[in-house]
């Protein structure tokens, strides 16, 4: 009789969770609510976790993807019919072809179709300057470019061609833009910005979000943004990704909230966590940020989403939860809606023990899945769960390609020109060299066909390197071409020296290989000596040169610079760069960027143009 009482009770309590009605207090399709009113539990945490594609993904034995790249139906089918699961994100490796997304997305949506509820699966991916992670689409100029343009008509042309790039790989959710104000040099994500003033972050940052969602963020060739990283992300003490920031709230509400304020005027749909913390509090555990903030003062009303793995960060870094149990109670309870686990059901099951234990109430429950799923028919996911394949025939076109040599072209900014050094004429011999003369991955940077960028030569061999540029320009005749050094040691540098004295001009191409986030990670801003010592030695030559800067970050390259006719800023350019700079350098195109943050000269300078005037280092005077 026990067990029948204890059974029955258990019995209630799921009716309990199934059958309560979701008053209609908000603004969200009615459909909507009907169908939260029909969601048990489990159906309803399954939409709030989201997923890697590596976790639905073929594996060896070892666990290591196999390649080429497929669907595990076991694995997918496991993790949609028996867990739920509402989205996923991300890639397993690297970029891949258009027909290989469709497998991908048609797969999860044909499994989600079988599910009780037949609620579609959502897909993300990071196509941060075009659509990184899809063979021959749209590589733009990375934010840090885009900014120094100072043209947001051209930052929304190049949202709405990543949009429709996107969907064309049948993924309607973006993790872009990044609207952090990017104030310490040092860190990694500098580039994936657009700089430090608040001002031009917030005008570029609602501009492109304007280009991805267009007017109908359902239709075919456009997808909803995803402001990131809320809050403080870009001034980290240390300079290292991930790492604690100390800012007042006066300060916040100032200089790094302003664009999240306009994020949100402008529509965007869904935002990502900052995953580090804020004096002292993890960002993904404060309930003043992500709901004081920025539901009650901003009226956001779409989905709160994690950043990788930072739920259980709370727990395993932060040290602010005893267990990963309880760091879900603190971000769910603090207003986080989605979970990126990424591999595994531990959000799931925790976060189902927290709802009957009464630590998580239901209705913090019904208030995420709302947003989820009203997300989910604005992307008109219910009525076109994949899409059609012919229906982006201008997929990484001509048109595309000549907007994104605008970009590049307007992004480049001309440091120094003394005498009038440049533009050079077309009928001189020139000497590249330098670590950056030759490869993609210092024109395009990190997230870019794979998450580092380490594979960008490969997957971008069909565009022109600096080098092969200015080959083209003026003729392979005319152009030598000597590594002089790698990003960090000397190379060849007798046979460098001797090409230098037979040419007319140097171009010096500097800079920084591929990175990302705490791989990026740096001890000191100064440009590699290396690097350095080859611009001293190509000065010595007498032959004047064309230092151009092929970067992430502003690294300090005073040395180099000091020896330099002409100084060229070319942040990462995209796929278009190096014919951009070659553009620059001969004359055919007038160089009109801007710098979007503040170049130090040494070591110490790092100040921000934007400061008070005793931070200069004023005396009595």
């Amino acid at each position: 009789m026990k067990n029948i009482l204890l059974t029955t009770a258990a019995f209630a309590l799921g009716v309990l969770y199934t059958s309560a009605q979701v008053k209609p207090q908000n603004n969200f399709n009615p459909k909507v609510n009907a169908l939260i009113a029909k969601m048990t539990l489990e159906e309803k945490v399954g939409q709030m976790t989201n997923l890697t594609v590596d976790a639905i993904s073929k594996t060896d034995a070892s666990g290591k993807i196999i390649e080429p790249h497929e669907i595990d139906e076991q694995k997918l089918e496991e993790r949609i019919l028996k867990y739920h699961i509402g989205s996923f994100q991300n890639v397993a490796g690297h970029a891949y072809d258009r027909k290989h997304w469709y497998e991908i997305i048609s797969a999860m949506q044909r499994v989600a179709m079988q599910d009780r509820l037949k609620i579609p699966a959502l897909y993300a991916i990071d196509a941060i300057h075009g659509v990184t992670y899809t063979l021959g689409s749209t590589l733009f100029p990375q934010e840090i470019a885009m900014a120094a343009t100072f043209n947001p008509e051209l930052i929304y042309k190049a949202g709405e061609i990543s949009a429709y790039e996107t969907r064309a790989s049948y993924i309607p959710w973006n993790f872009s833009p990044v609207l952090d104000v990017s104030k310490n040099q040092a860190w990694p994500r500098v580039y994936e910005t657009f700089g430090e003033d608040p001002y031009l972050v917030k005008t570029m940052g609602a501009a492109i979000i304007k280009g991805y969602q267009g007017n109908n963020v359902g239709d075919k060739y456009h997808v909803t943004s995803t402001m990131k990283h809320f809050l403080g992300y870009g001034d980290p003490l240390s300079g290292k990704d991930r790492t604690p920031a100390w800012i007042p709230d006066r300060y916040m509400r100032e200089y790094f909230l302003p664009p999240f304020i306009e994020a949100v005027k402008a529509g965007s749909r869904t935002l990502m966590v900052n995953s580090s913390e804020i004096n002292g509090v993890p960002v993904h555990a404060s309930k003043y940020l992500l709901t004081d903030v920025l539901r009650k003062e901003l009226k956001f009303d779409g989905i709160v989403i994690s950043d990788w793995m930072d739920v259980s960060y709370l727990h395993t870094r932060h040290h602010v939860a005893a267990t990963e149990k309880d760091a879900v109670a603190l971000a769910v309870n603090a207003g986080l809606d989605m979970c990126i686990v990424p591999y595994d059901y531990s959000f799931y099951n925790y976060l189902i023990q927290l709802v009957h234990e009464g630590r998580v109430p239901m209705s913090r429950i019904d208030e995420s899945v709302g947003r989820i799923l009203h997300v989910k028919y604005e992307l008109g996911l219910f009525d076109r769960p994949v899409g059609i394949p012919e229906d982006y025939p201008d997929f990484g076109s001509d048109k595309f390609k000549a907007v994104n040599r605008q970009a590049a072209n307007e992004a480049l900014t001309l440091l120094k020109n003394n005498n009038n050094t440049l533009p050079l004429k077309k009928n001189i011999r020139v000497l590249v060299t330098g670590p950056a003369a030759n490869t993609m991955r210092s024109l395009n940077g990190g997230w870019s066909y794979t998450w580092q960028g380490e594979q960008t030569d490969k997957y971008a061999g069909e565009k022109n390197t600096i080098l092969e540029a200015i080959q083209q320009k003026i003729g392979k005749q005319n152009v030598a071409y000597e590594p002089g050094s790698t990003f960090d040691s000397l190379l060849n540098v007798n046979m460098t020296v001797e090409a230098a004295k037979q040419a007319d001009a140097i171009v010096l191409c500097l800079g920084e290989p591929s990175y990302t986030e705490f791989l990026g990670n740096i001890n000191d801003l100064n440009l590699p000596a290396a690097q350095s010592e080859l611009a001293q030695l190509m000065a010595k030559t007498g032959k004047p040169v064309i230092l151009v800067l092929a970067e992430g970050r502003p690294r300090i390259v005073t040395l180099a610079n000091n020896v330099a006719a002409a100084t060229l800023m070319a942040y990462l350019p995209g796929n278009e760069g190096g014919d951009a700079i070659a553009d620059i350098l001969f004359g055919d195109v007038n160089p009109s960027g801007k710098l979007p943050f503040t170049y130090p000269r040494y070591s110490n300078a790092l100040l921000n143009y934007y400061r008070k005037n005793i931070e200069n280092g004023n005396g009595d005077n």
